[in-house]
């Protein structure tokens, strides 16, 4: 394994000619598989591509937290049987990157923590044994927010101790403003996944994990299409948790299509028996999302824009100051969304506003009651939050701790916090980890914590489900919700809803720049939402409108 990457001058004089015709930058997955059924490139030269421009850009971005060191013996086999006339799929013989919360038996699996530096899993996730079923080369993992932003609010996106501060290729500047100057990137990178390989084309696709935004945010600050699936669509066995209420893994890729091609991969032909929720949702026949996709989808569809507190601020229950809304950058975005979206023969209702979240009553409203996660909330200090996430991590982390048998690096929570103060020499705590301490005071064995966590647990499902999503496109027979970026991923979250997003705009990225730093725009997609197991309807959605827009556009370095 190669953290810091050097690869470029052992492959770049074996990058053959026909590799060197083929130019991997911005190429689809389709347009890699016709390449290799022409005989005009093969998987190896794919991944000495892939190498060539991680020993060119790594040093930049920092995308790759580990390399796989047998991945041209992964493609050289794939070669030989797509030579001997089997062909896995679409995506056979493609390179593709994990997140490193994702268990695989080849490379280590840290979640970017130092006390799992080096651990190698005992066994693969269910998704990485899709992958390798259906023929992708894992080429690397990617950097992630250490824990998967499970450490403490406030530590900077794509950061741990593991690997260090990873940066968004559409600014690859440090943050010169006081207070995050602290090495974190100017242009931030989403969230706890990162998509900056993807985007750079390091690799041809990402798998990152979302409980709250990350999937969506960080695909979205890449331009990239991705989709955060129905909780249990994917199977969550051999992912580090934070919570399985809220978690799961979801493609993160340059079109759309490419996503609803690793979408059909990664979900499996049959429900996983280490993970019940696999149940939840019914795969397409063939595993095939690619046939939902289709230029005309818009014509006839019904979308709603949720503006109270999602675009335009709004005074929540109890609060005597209006919150939310963007800045007028991106609501000037979203009208010409709404534009776009009307030429291509949607309906849309504007505003749709979402009932829990204009709800008067505090006890209503989905967006009054954030995850304990905002502020150190220990207890006495959690009444007015959701102990979902800090309950849900411990428990889920400690069946995960179990699930190793004699391998687990450490025993339980307590154990890793306290390695975590013992080595705080080693940088364990740059941003401490008030999110791993408020998760080990819950107490698995109290009647009382468990009450407190079923409680909270309902009324999340029931706000952002029956009378959050569910009553407004019900209300409005809709077939999806429209947002900016990801700002009403933590919304769809709490009910394990889906959303697709598509890259489209530029927008102002902060304010408060010194004299003479001027910021590059940040990236903003346009993302599309539904209920449970509505991805068919929301690829097909977004596809339509990526077509309509192609707003996609590779960084520039």
């Amino acid at each position: 394994m190669i953290r810091s990457i050097t690869v470029v001058a052992i492959v770049f004089f074996s990058l053959s000619i026909r590799a060197a015709e083929f130019s991997v930058v911005e190429a689809t997955i389709p347009e890699m598989q016709a390449a290799m059924e022409e005989g005009r490139v093969t998987s190896r030269d794919l991944v000495t591509a892939y190498l060539v421009r991680l020993g060119l850009y790594e040093n930049t971005i920092n995308a790759a937290i580990s390399v796989n060191t047998k991945a041209l013996e992964i493609a050289d086999a794939l070669d030989r049987e797509r030579t001997a006339g089997k062909v896995r799929g679409l995506l056979h013989g493609i390179p593709v990157a994990i997140k490193d919360n994702i268990h695989t038996t080849d490379m280590p699996t840290t979640a970017g923590t130092l006390a799992l530096d080096g651990f190698v899993p005992p066994y693969d996730a269910t998704l990485v044994q899709n992958l390798r079923d259906g023929g992708a080369v894992i080429i690397a993992k990617t950097v992630l927010t250490e824990m998967a932003n499970w450490m403490v609010l406030g530590m900077a996106n794509n950061y741990s101790a593991v690997g260090g501060f990873a940066f968004n290729p559409y600014d690859t500047r440090r943050d010169p403003r006081p207070g995050l100057n602290d090495g974190r990137g100017v242009l931030p990178t989403g969230s706890s996944s990162s998509g900056a390989g993807t985007a750079a084309s390091l690799w041809a696709a990402n798998i990152g994990t979302e409980t709250t935004t990350s999937i969506i945010g960080p695909a979205s600050a890449a331009m990239l299409a991705a989709v955060k699936p129905t909780v249990g669509r994917i199977s969550r066995w051999g992912v580090i948790p934070v919570t399985y209420d809220q978690d799961t893994a979801g493609p993160m890729t340059r079109t759309v299509t490419d996503a609803a091609i690793l979408l059909g991969v990664l979900e499996g032909k049959a429900p996983d028996p280490n993970d019940s929720e696999t149940q939840r949702c019914k795969p397409p026949s063939d595993n095939d999302y690619t046939k939902y996709l289709k230029v005309g989808a818009l014509k006839g569809a019904r979308i709603g824009v949720p503006r109270a507190w999602f675009i335009d601020s709004h005074t929540l229950p109890e609060s005597e100051a209006p919150s939310g809304g963007i800045p007028e950058d991106q609501k000037a975005m979203m009208d010409e969304v709404v534009a776009i979206l009307r030429v291509q023969g949607a309906t849309v209702i504007d505003p749709a506003d979402v009932p829990s979240a204009v709800a008067k009553a505090w006890e209503d409203n989905i967006l009054v009651r954030g995850s304990c996660s905002r502020k150190p909330s220990f207890k006495g200090d959690d009444a007015g939050c959701s102990v979902v996430l800090k309950y849900g991590f411990k428990r889920d982390f400690t069946d995960w701790i179990a699930s190793l048998g004699s391998a687990a690096p450490v025993q339980d929570l307590t154990e890793l916090r306290e390695w975590n103060i013992a080595n705080a020499s080693l940088g364990t705590l740059k941003y401490a980890q008030r999110s791993l301490d408020i998760s080990d005071e819950q107490d698995l064995n109290s009647d009382e914590d468990r009450r407190r966590y079923e409680t909270d647990r309902a009324n999340d499902v029931r706000l952002a489900g029956a009378e959050g999503a569910d009553a407004v496109l019900q209300r409005h027979d809709l077939d999806a919700l429209v947002f900016a970026g990801s700002r009403g991923s933590s919304f769809l979250a709490k009910a394990g809803y889906p959303s697709v997003t598509v890259p489209f705009g530029l927008v102002a990225n902060g304010a408060g720049f010194p004299d003479g730093f001027v910021p590059k725009p940040a990236p903003l997609g346009v993302t599309f939402g539904g209920t449970a197991c509505s991805e068919p309807r929301l690829l097909a959605l977004a596809y339509a409108f990526e077509q309509a827009s192609k707003r996609r556009r590779p960084p520039e370095f």
